[in-house]
């Protein structure tokens, strides 16, 4: 496996890794939290470090829409309990 392939599977396991949470909007942030030590937030922190790296500014609001698929507000007042 050379480095794109590498890097392109990793790109479509993080898609599909965002769609099963997509998917489980039952699945508190909490309770993943407790039971994985990361939650969605977690996951939007760590893609806007990552693209900071590469020298790209994400606020931390559009990381969150990314991650949840909608604004993080409109996520939380539809699916939080």
């Amino acid at each position: 496996m050379n480095e794109n392939e590498k890097k392109e599977i990793q790109s479509a396991t993080f898609e599909r890794l965002l769609k099963h949470l997509d998917e489980r909007k039952d699945l508190q942030n909490i309770d993943l939290m407790n039971l994985a030590n990361f939650c969605r937030n977690c996951l939007s922190r760590w893609y806007r470090e990552e693209a900071e790296k590469k020298g790209i500014t994400i606020s931390d609001s559009k990381a969150r829409e990314r991650v949840y698929g909608m604004p993080y507000s409109e996520w939380k007042e539809k699916y939080q309990k």
